[in-house]
């Protein structure tokens, strides 16, 4: 349901107390005006602190910095006159005891009477002896056709015309920006040439990342990271590559779904986040880091709200690549914890959007701690797929060498014996093989000298692996996957999955 029709049934409903968090403030009001206009042309009287009532002659200015006031003219208007009240930023008066009873008492008065209240205000707070007064709707951002729109009034206003291909990709970069921020964007490539050309798409994108900075929720991570960078995970890979094309308009045709997302389960430092990276960067997607930490905040009701944020900003941008890092540290111990159920409404909103999601937004979440994961994170339905990334087996610590040693020493790779060294690293992740190649150059580069396989070879001696302190840990984290819950992501895994299983029976 869109925002005109869920407004205009709480108006049918007579709804009398309707609170609206955005900050598009002027894009929302010309919304409710066009509702109010179509629901038997009611009147539509605005609100602020600094002027007062606005717009209407005989009440100019009345109300102005004193918000009590501004209720008592809503209860002086015709019982039988039809009209809609938004209050600026009200938020900010609600937990005076005054406003708030006189709120619940027109809350009760209107009900019988054509007339709402809206609440507009940059964020959602309500205190508790509203919640039950107040009906909070969503305002989402502007969607693809908006966007069109106002790109294709700015262009005749101008005289010219782009391409529709230039154009689609205006709009597509466009997508997560209020309406406001995209004037702003197009103002400022206007004023640089004087005209919109393809390379301003560089500009929108950079008040993108601004926009999503300033949320301090998401993070726009730029990656430059390739599915051949990661090593070994070969049936993980395959998945992927299989799913390259399924956010194309053809895949819709075809009657394919978007798919959903992936719960990459592991032991640290095995290519999870790395994963992650080459995803986005392999479907030509945008990449968006969410720490959930950030969605906790001190105020009550602040964290549903930003959660809900996230989603909205999300979808807003998407298609796109969400990526989670160890969501087991933040929804761990969920029952036990004494925030007042904060967490659990959290993590409620959470899994709720990840079973029930149509927009194109692929969850990718990693896990080093699986027995710290609620189960109904577990549940079918919430990913497409869950793969355990294991320990490398010697062919992929083969593979992670490789790799690594292409990219330091492309011209003298022949000059290291990967194969020794996959063979005398028993036990190591990648991010531990990469660690030791950087001490192993740090060796040579002391010696005045490039580094050689002998290096490495010393600089994994003096290295204990993760898988050695923290060995009943990744033996419990393997049985887990040993057992048949997750999907293997290496084909080398498969093979010692079978050999363990056969060894128990």
């Amino acid at each position: 349901m869109s925002f005109s029709d869920e407004f205009e049934l709480l108006l049918r409903a007579r709804y009398s107390l309707i609170y609206i968090p955005t900050r598009e403030e002027e894009r929302v009001e010309a919304a409710i005006a066009e509702c109010a206009k179509r629901q038997g042309n009611r009147g539509v009287y605005i609100w602020d602190f600094v002027d007062g009532y606005q717009g209407n002659p005989n009440d100019e200015g009345f109300g102005r910095r004193n918000p009590l006031q501004a209720l008592e003219l809503i209860e002086k208007l015709p019982a039988t006159a039809p009209a809609v009240f938004i209050l600026r930023d009200f938020h900010r008066f609600l937990d005076d005891v005054a406003v708030a009873r006189k709120l619940r008492n027109l809350g009760r008065l209107l009900k019988s009477q054509p007339k709402n209240i809206v609440l507009l205000s940059p964020q959602l707070t309500i205190p508790d002896d509203l919640a039950e007064t107040l009906t909070v709707i969503e305002f989402p951002l502007p969607d693809t056709q908006e966007i069109r729109v106002e790109l294709e009034k700015l262009l005749a206003a101008m005289g010219r015309s782009l391409e529709a291909r230039v154009l689609d990709e205006f709009v597509r970069s466009c997508q997560g920006l209020s309406l406001e921020r995209i004037r702003r964007v197009l103002a400022r490539a206007i004023a640089t040439h004087g005209e919109l050309r393809p390379e301003d798409v560089d500009l929108i994108l950079e008040e993108k990342r601004q926009t999503i900075r300033q949320t301090q929720i998401l993070d726009f991570y730029p990656t430059a990271a390739n599915i051949s960078d990661i090593g070994g995970l070969d049936n993980l890979k395959d998945w992927l590559i299989r799913r390259g094309g399924a956010f194309s308009e053809r895949a819709r045709q075809y009657g394919l779904p978007h798919p959903r997302g992936l719960l990459l389960v592991g032991i640290q430092g095995t290519g999870k986040s790395l994963t992650a990276k080459a995803i986005a960067h392999h479907w030509h997607l945008p990449l968006l880091r969410l720490d959930v930490g950030r969605l906790f905040a001190g105020l009550v009701g602040e964290s549903e709200s930003r959660t809900r944020q996230m989603i909205q900003l999300a979808e807003a941008l998407a298609p796109c690549v969400l990526w989670i890092d160890e969501i087991d540290k933040a929804f761990a111990g969920l029952d036990g914890r004494g925030d007042s159920g904060t967490t659990s409404r959290v993590f409620g909103t959470f899994i709720t959007w990840l079973a029930e999601k149509a927009s194109p937004v692929f969850v990718v979440a990693t896990a080093n701690n699986i027995q710290a994961l609620p189960p109904e994170m577990l549940r079918r339905g919430r990913f497409d797929e869950i793969f355990f990334v294991g320990l490398p087996s010697q062919e992929e610590r083969k593979a992670i060498f490789t790799v690594h040693l292409t990219r330091l020493r492309p011209h003298n790779l022949k000059n290291y014996d990967v194969d020794r060294l996959a063979y005398e690293t028993p036990d190591f992740s990648g991010a531990e093989i990469e660690q030791m190649l950087v001490e192993a150059m740090h060796i040579g580069f002391s010696q005045n000298r490039d580094f050689t396989t002998e290096d490495v070879l010393e600089a994994a001696s003096q290295t204990i692996p993760l898988a050695r302190t923290a060995q009943e840990q990744i033996q419990a984290l393997q049985d887990w996957a040993a057992s048949g819950k997750a999907r293997m992501a290496s084909r080398q895994g498969n093979l010692s999955n079978r050999i363990q299983q056969q060894s128990l029976q």
